[in-house]
């Protein structure tokens, strides 16, 4: 559970840090689990060891994080910030490869990836590793997740990273270390600027990330995986909170390869044989264009 203390201090800067959520021994339960040869085997067919990866979803690889996912000190603090109907939007380990001067993640916001129909979204991130300076922890600009959504495209198309360079570059006094201990959580909005820099110690960093949202948040881009939908607090009220915004989906090169919609597999709500006929009617169109 959070503080009024924490609470308060969430809502002022869009993120906040709280120390020993976990015991060792629960966190080496998790590090053994993160050690199995499934998940190990998908790191290394994602290069682990040269670059930053997100494997997701990564409560089915491994009981122990569906179980954290639900886990009471995890969910009671979603609910004390979004309300008592949560859900996972999604799961994954986040890993730095130990290799010195490897590991940069840019600047971004969440939201910018997976829009909602309004912005009761929050990540939890649940440190295997002591997270410091040395080994690339994260930092976040205070209050940003106010600004509203910031441009993360060029030419209309995802860059996985925010464009917007004067938001941290102009205020430096506003970017702070969003980091904890092993066994420790951080807890960010949507909203909420961040990224974080190299690793420069050699030593591993690897934090497991559940994006959470409100059950009134309905998806709007990016994709349906595994987990999305998992009801981990409270019960289902089958009711969607729609906000007055005006954003521009991201496309993205890697969804259109995938599935074949740039927007991501969740943005056009359509069967197969509609997709097949508008296409045809797409060309047709095309063809009278032509003529």
């Amino acid at each position: 559970m959070l503080t009024e203390q924490q609470q308060a201090q969430f809502w002022k800067n869009g993120f906040v840090s709280v120390e020993s959520v976990f015991s060792d021994v629960e966190v080496d339960a998790l590090r053994q689990a993160a050690g199995r040869p499934a998940i190990q085997d998908a790191l290394e067919k994602r290069r682990a060891s040269e670059r930053v990866v997100h494997l997701m979803p990564l409560t089915p690889l491994d009981n122990a994080f569906r179980e954290l996912s639900r886990h009471p000190r995890l969910t009671q603090c979603a609910a004390q910030l979004i309300g008592n109907d949560i859900q996972l939007s999604n799961s994954k380990l986040a890993t730095k490869p130990s290799t010195p001067g490897a590991g940069a993640f840019d600047w971004h916001q969440d939201f910018a990836y997976y829009t909602h129909t309004n912005y009761d979204l929050i990540t939890i991130s649940v440190a295997l590793d002591d997270v410091t300076q040395d080994n690339g922890g994260m930092y976040a600009v205070e209050g940003s997740h106010q600004y509203g959504l910031l441009d993360h495209t060029r030419d209309g198309w995802m860059v996985g990273a925010c464009i917007e360079s004067q938001r941290w570059e102009a205020n430096p006094e506003l970017v702070a270390p969003m980091m904890s201990r092993a066994g420790g959580i951080t807890i960010h909005h949507c909203l909420t600027l961040h990224g974080s820099p190299v690793n420069r110690s050699g030593n591993p960093r690897r934090l497991v990330i559940f994006q959470y949202r409100a059950g009134h948040c309905y998806q709007l881009s990016d994709h349906i995986w595994d987990d999305t939908g998992y009801q981990v607090y409270g019960t289902p009220r089958n009711v969607v909170k729609c906000v007055p915004m005006n954003v521009a989906l991201p496309k993205n090169r890697g969804w259109e390869r995938y599935c074949g919609e740039p927007h991501g597999s969740v943005y056009r709500q359509i069967g197969p044989i509609a997709k097949q006929w508008n296409e045809e009617t797409r060309r047709r169109q095309s063809t009278t264009a032509n003529d």
